[in-house]
């Protein structure tokens, strides 16, 4: 009896931290149609149905270069799309989405820089602008606007459905 509990205790704790690890702890998968890469530059292309995965971040475009110059865990994914887009469950399980024409994730930052047509969508609220900066991490936006266009911030009222 010792021995099934102590099994069952290990096989729960094992499941545990697999499920709490962190996005980006997790591998980044690349998959598109085509591929070409410069091995002495360190820079890979991806063109057409690009689909990039780690945990449960996952972005979506036209075309992806990333820049791996800089050494592992460096790494600099730039996608663009019409649009690109972006969605990952954060701590909390709380989603958040993002659209642009340029989507960049600095790996080792952990930051998004949108540009172009840019939306950030999370908890209800939606953010637009020409340029938005979201740190993943810290869950925070900095957003600016371009000439004669502001930044644009809508809040959705919370939903009571019980008196």
């Amino acid at each position: 009896m010792k021995i099934n509990s102590l099994m069952i205790v290990l096989a729960f704790f094992s499941a545990v931290s697999l499920a709490a690890e962190p996005d980006h702890k997790q591998p980044i998968s690349v998959d598109a149609d085509k591929t070409l890469a410069s091995l002495i530059d360190s820079i890979a292309s991806y063109a057409d149905n690009v689909v990039v995965r780690q945990g449960s971040m996952l972005i979506k475009a036209d075309k992806l270069e990333v820049d791996a110059s800089a050494g592992k865990g460096k790494e600099v994914f730039i996608t663009t799309g019409s649009p690109a887009t972006y969605s990952q469950t954060l701590q909390g399980d709380r989603p958040v989405t993002a659209q642009a024409n340029e989507i960049r994730f600095d790996r080792a930052s952990r930051i998004l820089t949108l540009s172009g047509n840019a939306e950030v969508m999370q908890s209800g609220s939606l953010v637009r602008g020409a340029v938005i900066r979201y740190n993943i991490e810290l869950q925070q936006l900095s957003a600016e606007g371009e000439q004669n266009r502001r930044v644009t911030t809508i809040f959705t009222p919370e939903n009571k459905d019980n008196p």
